[in-house]
C-alpha cells in the first residue's frame, strides 16, 4: 500500500478574516527582516480571499499582484500597503522587547481581550 501526500498549502486553512489577520501578525512577528515572510503571508491571504478581486480593489493588474507577492517579487511599500488595505487588515507598531537575544514584539491586546477583562 503507497501513501499519497498532498502539499500543505496555508490557503486552506484561511477560512475567516479573523485567522488571516493572526497568520499576517504571526508572519509580521517572526519575518527575518527582509520581508520575505511578509510577502509571502500576503500572497497566502490574497490567494485565500481571491487575487481576481484584490487586484480589482487595489487598482493593480492581476497578474502584476502575482508577480509582486511572488517569492521573486519584490514589492514597493506602497504595493504592500494597498495589498493591506484592500484586504480590510491594518498594520500597527509596538515597541519592541528584548529577551535573551531576541528581538519580540510586545503585543498589543485585542479588543476580544480587553473586552473579556
Amino acid at each position: 500500500m503507497t501513501e499519497k501526500f498532498t502539499r500543505w498549502d496555508a490557503v486552506d486553512h484561511l477560512n475567516t478574516e479573523e485567522d488571516m489577520a493572526l497568520y499576517l501578525d504571526a508572519c509580521l512577528d517572526e519575518d527575518p527582516g527582509d520581508g520575505t515572510l511578509v510577502r509571502a503571508a500576503l500572497n497566502d491571504v490574497a490567494r485565500a480571499r481571491g487575487m481576481s478581486q484584490l487586484a480589482r480593489d487595489t487598482g493593480l493588474t492581476r497578474e502584476g499582484l502575482y508577480k509582486a507577492l511572488s517569492s521573486s517579487g519584490n514589492p514597493e511599500f506602497s504595493t504592500v500597503l494597498k495589498v493591506i488595505k484592500a484586504l480590510g487588515l491594518t498594520l500597527h507598531a509596538a515597541p519592541a522587547v528584548r529577551t535573551k537575544g531576541r528581538i519580540k514584539t510586545a503585543r498589543r491586546k485585542s479588543a476580544k481581550t480587553l473586552a473579556a477583562a
